[in-house]
């Protein structure tokens, strides 16, 4: 089966095209600035030379568009007809308590996540919107919502509710949701496979460390406890969210500066987490690289992530009453030797330690402590689209 994922940002367009039958990459690409000027498309076939095309995108419709044209051009494209395409996974952000696992998009599946529109104002109606495109464009070809937050509503009560009224969760939902669920999911299916054991006898600690990041505690294949909460502010510090924050320091920064919510939530989501700390950058290279040649600012703020995870990590593996692997993934996880080595540093308590020979890999699969260790360390690459597209071929056939 030949399925297209769609990943639709408030100004962007992230899509793959997937072999089904051999898990297969044809084509992957993203439509950048879309409602800007000088929106960009850029197109890359394995073994082919990247294309891109500069042409304004007003909007979703035009992207999805867009994709679909160079998809079938025959100089750039992969596929000769539209029709080849059999159906289309969506990445949708926020699935509150309506969605516990994937679905199928019918009326009332999107009836549901424009409902759940207040929870993600900035993303759930870019999901929509490629959702509403793609009905347009292609009629009848079946399509399919992978939720961020649907794998974490396996968290007890006693994990996703916070300390206010209770009336406040029952009127308005307030309560933990946790993200990155896909990304979660799927590493902890790999770490059962690379360890040859099953799922469901492991508990384990993810860790997705990117720009967003946030660490989650499975037990059995359920996720029990997750760092990001209501929103994906909660947790972590992060390239630019704050993380975990007294809240009184909100209404303490309002009146003192007298500004709007608007302005504290553009402080708190875009102005602080390692970017406010280090005043450097909120991507992690350039703080490694500033770190290394003296910036005492940069280093602090690798620190303070450092210190974050850690805690976390301590904490789930008191929750789940000891842990059997720790996962490292995302463009941190992933890429950052320096930054894994510290996570891990001074946890042989735990049975955590981490072998340096074995940690000098960036970009694949590896276990990377050492041999007879009682707590497997991994890093393994997260690809949520192979996943959104496992999801739509289950649930179309």
């Amino acid at each position: 089966m030949i399925i297209l994922v769609l990943n639709c940002g408030s100004s962007s367009l992230k899509y793959q095209l997937f072999d089904m039958e051999r898990e297969a990459v044809w084509a992957k690409g993203v439509v950048e600035r879309i409602g800007l000027k000088g929106s960009i498309l850029s197109h890359r076939v394995p073994g082919r030379d990247n294309y891109l095309l500069e042409r304004d995108v007003a909007d979703h419709h035009q992207a999805i568009g867009q994709v679909l044209a160079v998809l079938v051009d025959q100089q750039h494209g992969v596929i000769k007809d539209i029709g080849e395409i059999q159906a289309v996974g969506h990445r949708v952000a926020h699935g509150g308590h309506l969605f516990d696992k994937s679905a199928v998009i019918d009326a009332k599946t999107r009836a549901d996540i424009a409902e759940l529109i207040e929870l993600a104002p900035l993303h759930n109606p870019a999901n929509l919107a490629g959702i509403d495109a793609c009905s347009a464009i292609m009629p009848g070809i079946p399509q399919v919502a992978v939720f961020d937050t649907a794998f974490h509503q396996t968290l007890p009560p006693s994990a996703y509710l916070y300390g206010l009224p209770y009336e406040f969760y029952e009127e308005h939902g307030i309560r933990k949701y946790g993200f990155h669920g896909t990304s979660h999911r799927y590493v902890a299916q790999r770490a059962a496979e690379k360890m040859g054991r099953d799922l469901s006898e492991l508990k384990l600690i993810t860790c997705h460390l990117g720009n967003g990041a946030s660490v989650t505690a499975i037990e059995g294949g359920r996720s029990v406890e997750t760092s990001m909460g209501f929103t994906p502010l909660e947790g972590l510090t992060m390239g630019t969210r704050c993380g975990d924050l007294d809240p009184a320091i909100v209404t303490f920064l309002m009146d003192k500066k007298g500004w709007s919510t608007r302005e504290i939530n553009d402080l708190l989501n875009k102005k602080s987490g390692v970017l406010g700390i280090s005043g450097v950058s909120s991507d992690f290279r350039d703080l490694e690289e500033a770190s290394a040649k003296g910036n005492q600012r940069a280093k602090l703020a690798i620190e303070v992530f450092v210190h974050d995870v850690r805690r976390y990590i301590g904490a789930y593996t008191v929750v789940l009453g000891g842990v059997d692997a720790v996962v490292f993934t995302a463009g941190v996880g992933e890429n950052s030797p320096a930054i894994r080595a510290a996570v891990c540093r001074q946890m042989e308590f735990l049975g955590i330690s981490m072998d340096e020979q074995r940690n000098a890999v960036r970009g694949q699969e590896a276990i990377i402590s050492p041999e007879g260790s009682r707590c497997t360390v991994m890093v393994i690459p997260t690809n949520e689209e192979l996943m959104i597209a496992r999801d739509t071929l289950y649930l179309v056939r």
